[in-house]
């Protein structure tokens, strides 16, 4: 069993936070989304990664070198990002021995018990319901289980069924011979290739894919949706601070998740609030938010923001995203 980790897309939806910062990398309750996705396979039991790069890549390189020093893992680069299929296929030569994958966007977290997919005997597509599937690959069925039809954002969706970023894939020689197929033939959907288009092709070919309902599905490509799967992990046993040191005539409202080394003083924190390390925060309500490393914070109400690292804010009271190694000064003075 080897993981696929597709984490080269550029998050243009969180721009401009993303300008610097790799989606992937954005800390929900104190953790970055690769280590839900990591954390979660090694639970299950795998062992070989294969992370497929591009936009700022060489920052996530880094954190899973620095963050899992023993995971063996392999770097691939998507230079042209024309889709997650085309993205498999630069990749195939890393996985084409091995027995299964199991593929895992790299910007979504799930609640599922990722082990039962894994160990799954039949090829597998994690599928949650959704509001409007013209924005997803959609699973229709025959019968209740029967996959029938593999469609990418379908303008006119004949099911509900969205599948969520998980693919267990028994058959790899098929899926790789797919690939090619769509690739060699530049046979897109939207300019680009997806994996869906490929899944089809050896659905065609009488692969059988069991569908796995998740729980519950995170697609943290939006500051609202990232802003909310913040405060539900921080409700969550295991996510939020709790030894908090004393701080400087301050009040802190749980949960909160706070980082290492911050300066914290005449504030009130929470609830739901994600700060990172190295905080300097003074004079300030903050709620509902995620502020980056190295941050510093004077003489603000903050609530529903989401900040980057390295960042200056004094004086101001509004609802802000904003990207790595900005400065905004709203003060008289």
């Amino acid at each position: 069993m080897k993981a696929v980790i597709p984490v080269a897309g550029a998050g243009k939806r969180l721009r401009p936070l993303t300008y610097t910062q790799p989606k992937p990398l954005i800390p929900v309750a104190g953790k970055p989304i690769i280590s839900f996705i990591v954390d979660q396979l090694l639970g299950a039991g795998v062992e070989e990664f294969i992370f497929i790069v591009g936009y700022l890549g060489e920052k996530i390189e880094s954190y899973i070198q620095d963050k899992y020093p023993d995971l063996e893992a392999t770097f691939v680069t998507q230079t042209d990002r024309l889709g997650s299929g085309h993205a498999l296929w630069i990749a195939r030569e890393h996985f084409a021995d091995a027995e299964e994958i199991i593929i895992f966007f790299g910007d979504v977290i799930i609640d599922a018990k990722i082990e039962e997919i894994v160990h799954n005997k039949h090829s597998c597509l994690a599928v949650k319901k959704v509001a409007d599937p013209r924005q997803f690959g959609v699973v229709e069925l025959r019968g209740s289980q029967k996959v029938h039809r593999l469609v990418e954002k379908p303008r006119i969706p004949r099911s509900d069924l969205a599948m969520v970023g998980i693919y267990k894939i028994k058959e790899v020689p098929l899926l790789i011979d797919a690939l090619s197929f769509n690739i060699s033939r530049e046979i897109k959907t939207n300019e680009q290739f997806p994996l869906t288009d490929a899944l089809m092709r050896m659905l065609e070919k009488d692969v059988h894919f069991d569908i796995y309902p998740v729980d519950n599905w995170f697609d943290c490509g939006q500051r609202q949706v990232l802003l909310e799967t913040n405060a539900i992990f921080l409700d969550r046993e295991g996510f939020a601070s709790e030894d908090i040191p004393n701080l400087e005539n301050s009040i802190i409202i749980h949960p909160v998740s706070i980082g290492k080394d911050c300066r914290i003083s005449n504030s009130i924190i929470g609830p739901h609030v994600t700060v990172g390390s190295n905080v300097m925060i003074n004079n300030a309500i903050l709620k509902e938010s995620i502020i980056g490393n190295y941050t510093s914070i004077k003489e603000v109400i903050l609530q529903r923001s989401v900040v980057g690292n390295d960042t200056s804010i004094t004086g101001l009271r509004q609802s802000l995203n904003i990207g790595d190694n900005t400065e905004i000064d709203f003060s008289n003075g």
